[in-house]
């Protein structure tokens, strides 16, 4: 495509200027403040997934400069990302940063599954949730082949707006309005925001 599209000197110029096999000071940092990314997997027929992963800052971990890790926790049980991960462990991560800075940072790197006891084993200074429904089931870890930026021009600034509670939700429920990291209470989850589950019971009794 690069010869197609008479990119090859641009694409080579990115490549040496941009392109690195780990993260620098300034790439570590911007990691350690993030609170989300966009995941890609694919299995071993490359049929492709991407999902979003969320926490507070620091919840994806820098290892050392080769190495990242994020733990996994119940979802709603398909578990395509890990599926795929176990089958094809060639993954990339996009982080964005929407509100300080507008830039991004891509990592394409090689992924394998790690047990919560292994992990805490190899690292004892990760942090422990105090609520059992908040402990990982799993980390993946991810070692990096190329990490590089994601340019500003097209990303839009958001600002943070404070918690609000859901009016979707019963406002009985503890914790309405606070960021329910882990959880997996359904209606904080979204419920069937969706319909997806409403139509298909109404299909199931025509």
């Amino acid at each position: 495509m690069q010869s197609e599209l008479g990119t090859t000197g641009r694409a080579d110029r990115f490549y040496d200027e941009q392109v690195l096999d780990r993260l620098n000071s300034r790439m570590r940092e911007f990691v350690a403040r993030q609170e989300m990314f966009f995941l890609a997997t694919s299995d071993g027929q490359g049929q492709c997934d991407s999902t979003f992963r969320a926490g507070p800052p620091g919840f994806l971990h820098v290892l050392d400069d080769g190495t990242l890790a994020y733990p996994e926790y119940r979802g709603n049980g398909v578990m395509a990302s890990l599926g795929n991960i176990r089958e094809n462990p060639h993954v990339g991560l996009l982080m964005i940063d929407f509100s300080e800075d507008r830039i991004g940072l891509h990592i394409n790197g090689r992924a394998r599954l790690v047990p919560d006891g292994d992990m805490r084993r190899s690292h004892p200074d990760l942090p422990v949730d105090p609520l059992p429904g908040r402990r990982p089931q799993m980390w993946v870890e991810v070692e990096i082949e190329e990490a590089y930026i994601h340019c500003s021009k097209h990303i839009p600034r958001l600002v943070r707006a404070p918690l609000r509670p859901n009016i979707r939700e019963d406002v009985t429920t503890a914790g309405v309005g606070e960021q329910a990291w882990g959880t997996d209470d359904v209606k904080r989850k979204g419920g069937d925001y969706f319909k997806a589950a409403e139509e298909k019971r109404n299909q199931a009794v025509r």
